[in-house]
């Protein structure tokens, strides 16, 4: 897609999590990652490719939105995390506030993952790839591990069976070793109703899988990732 044609930003809503979310939402630890090559798709504004690289890790993200510049990502992050934070305000009672205290705590982890992200696109461009499932360009067992949060599952409302299979197919096929997808619930809270139907599809790929319950639980009812051991 070129720069010509790119999407509308102001359709692009971008806010992300920090390194230490995506460690507890993932059920990570700091030695799967030292060594690994790893996908994060779709990244968004999150500062798990900053941090992880630091520590070793070999981690590429991919997002609809790196169709656009850090300078442009990072202003519209701002604008969205404002527009977000007024809307928490009067929807608190759907969230768990363990991990966040506040509503101000939230922000200002929010920031710092827009900003942690921002600056490492500016730094390391490279590692930051313009793509959208389900076609993602990626050679085939590119990536040890990919990590899918906040996407999948959660817009089933307007993404059908049919996508998903073919997005996490696409995934199948850049991966070698393992997958890892977050949250198992829709917009709503509820368990994405086909995943029987997909985990079907996974075990006649060869797949194993294993829903797991994490530490992190911010929206109510999202509190598991599915693992897929390729």
């Amino acid at each position: 897609m070129s720069k010509e044609v790119k999407l509308d930003l102001s359709r692009i809503v971008f806010i992300g999590r920090t390194f230490d979310e995506y460690m507890s939402m993932f059920k990570l630890t700091k030695a799967e990652l030292k060594g690994r090559s790893i996908l994060d798709c779709p990244a968004g504004a999150c500062s798990f490719t900053a941090y992880a690289n630091k520590l070793g890790a070999d981690v590429t993200a991919t997002d609809i939105a790196y169709f656009h510049d850090y300078e442009d990502l990072y202003t519209k992050g701002m604008n969205d995390l404002e527009h977000a934070m007024t809307k928490m305000e009067s929807a608190q009672m759907n969230y768990v506030w363990d991990y966040f205290k506040s509503v101000e705590e939230l922000k200002q982890h929010r920031d710092c993952a827009l900003t942690d992200c921002a600056l490492d696109m500016k730094n390391y461009p490279e590692r930051y790839i313009a793509s959208a499932l389900p076609s993602l360009p990626f050679k085939n067992k590119q990536f040890d591990m990919t990590l899918s949060a906040h996407f999948l599952f959660m817009y089933s409302d307007r993404l059908d069976f049919d996508f998903h299979r073919q997005a996490i197919q696409e995934l199948l096929r850049v991966t070698k070793q393992e997958i890892r997808i977050f949250p198992l619930v829709g917009l709503t809270g509820e368990r994405y109703r086909q995943l029987d139907e997909l985990l079907t599809f996974l075990h006649q790929q060869g797949c194993s899988t294993e829903e797991i319950t994490v530490g992190y639980e911010f929206q109510k009812g999202a509190n598991s990732m599915l693992k897929i051991t390729l």
